[in-house]
C-alpha cells in the first residue's frame, strides 16, 4: 500500500493501533518525512538512572496522543515514524551503567582514576564506548539525512545527540544550537567522562559549524560554566531561568522574551530539548530534576514563534525522559515530541 493510500484509509480519530508505528501512524521510515532515531543510552548519568528506557516508554505512551493539532491542519499526514530501538545498544548501556555507578561511588569516596587501576580501566572503557555510540548515532542520522528525511533523536541521556550534531555539520556550513535545559552542560569531561551528559554542549562547541549556542531556562550550573559563557565573546548566549522569571515578575510578557531569544538566533537552528527544562511537576522522574522551569506551552510557543519567524529548525532532540513507576513522564514526553515534530516539519515547508 502506498503512502497516499494509507493516508486515504487512515482515520486519525480512532484509537491508536499499537501494531502501527509511533503515535499509531501507519508510516514506515521510508514513507515518513520525519524520522525519529531512538538512542537508549545513559551510561554517564550522574544522579538518577532510567532515561535509557525513555524511547520505549514514549513509544508506548504515544498511542494515547490525539493527532489533531489546532495549529497545523492535517499535521499527521506529513508522516512521522520511529526507527527500531537497538536492543544491543540498550544492553551495552545497562552493562556499562553498572560499572559507571561503581566508578562514581569510588569518586565520591575520594578515590581518583590516576591512582586507581580499576577506575582508570573503567574510565577508558566508558569513554571508548561513548565514542562508539556517537559514531553509531552519526551514521544512523546520515543514513536518513541522505534520504532527505528530517531527523529527530529521542534519548536516552543528554550525551546522545553529539553524533547527530556531527552529522548535521556535514550537511550545513553554519547553524546554531538552541538548548532548552535546566543545566548548562558546559563541563569539561565531567567526572572524568569525556562524553558525559553534563559535557554535551562543551563538546558541541568543538564542532566548527556550530556558530552559536543559545541556552534557555538554565538554572543549575557551576562557576566555571558561568565563566565560559562570559568569556565566549558572544558565541554562547544564555537566558537564565532566574532572569526570565524576574522579567516576567516585572511585567514583561513571555512573547517579549521569546522575541529576544529569537533575535539572537540565525536562520538555521538545531533544537536540543532536555525535558528537565520543564517544571519538574511535568518530569518528576528525569535524571536531575531542578525546581523552576517552563510550562509545556511556553516551550511550544517559543518553537512556534521561531517557525513563524521564517527560521528553519534543521533537526531536534528530546532527551532525559525517564518513565518512573507510571506513564506520566512518558505521557508528557510523547505529547511534546508530537507537537514539536509537527512544528519542525512546518519549518521545512512540510
Amino acid at each position: 500500500m502506498s503512502k497516499a493510500e494509507k493516508i486515504k484509509k487512515f482515520d486519525p480519530n480512532n484509537l491508536g493501533d499499537k501494531n502501527a508505528n509511533i503515535f499509531g501512524l501507519p508510516f514506515t521510515t521510508d514513507e515518513a518525512e520525519l524520522v525519529i532515531i531512538p538512542v537508549p543510552w545513559e551510561v554517564t548519568v550522574s544522579y538518577a538512572a532510567g532515561t535509557a528506557k525513555g524511547p520505549q516508554a514514549i513509544f508506548d505512551a504515544s498511542f494515547q496522543v490525539d493527532l489533531f493539532d489546532p495549529d497545523i491542519a492535517d499535521a499527521w499526514k506529513t508522516g512521522i515514524a520511529m526507527d527500531e530501538i537497538d536492543q544491543k545498544l540498550q544492553q551495552k548501556s545497562d552493562t556499562l551503567r553498572k560499572k559507571a555507578e561503581k566508578y562514581i561511588e569510588m569518586l565520591e569516596d575520594g578515590k581518583h582514576p590516576s591512582e586507581n587501576k580499576e577506575m582508570s580501566r573503567t574510565q577508558k572503557k566508558i569513554n571508548n564506548a561513548c565514542l562508539e555510540m556517537n559514531a553509531w548515532v552519526k551514521a544512523r542520522c546520515l543514513h536518513f539525512l541522505n534520504r532527505n528525511k528530517i531527523v529527530a533523536l529521542l534519548g536516552g541521556d543528554h550525551s546522545t545527540p553529539l553524533g547527530m550534531m556531527q552529522a548535521l555539520a556535514e550537511k550545513h556550513k553554519s547553524f546554531a544550537v538552541l538548548q532548552i535545559d535546566a543545566h548548562a552542560d558546559l563541563r569539561d569531561a565531567f567526572e572524568g567522562f569525556e562524553f558525559s551528559h553534563a559535557s554535551i554542549m562543551f563538546n558541541a562547541l568543538k564542532i566548527q559549524q556550530i556558530k552559536k549556542l543559545v541556552q534557555v531556562g538554565i538554572r543549575d550550573y557551576c562557576e566555571s560554566e558561568a565563566e565560559l559563557v562570559k568569556k565566549s565573546h558572544g558565541r554562547i548566549k544564555c537566558f537564565y531561568d532566574r532572569d526570565i522569571k524576574h522579567k516576567l515578575y516585572n511585567g514583561a510578557t513571555w512573547a517579549d522574551i521569546c522575541r529576544d531569544i529569537i533575535v539572537s538566533l540565525p536562520e538555521k537552528i538545531y533544537l536540543s530539548f532536555d525535558i528537565d527544562g520543564l517544571d519538574p511537576k511535568l518530569c518528576p522522574n528525569t535524571g536531575t530534576p531542578v525546581a523552576g522551569g517552563f510550562e509545556a506551552e511556553q516551550v511550544l510557543f517559543l518553537v512556534q514563534q521561531i517557525v513563524q519567524s521564517g527560521r528553519t529548525i534543521i533537526a531536534f532532540d528530546i532527551n532525559e525522559v525517564a518513565p518512573g513507576k507510571n506513564e506520566w513522564d512518558a505521557n508528557v514526553g510523547a505529547r511534546m515530541l508530537y507537537r514539536i515534530a509537527n512544528l519542525v516539519a512546518g519549518s521545512h515547508g512540510k
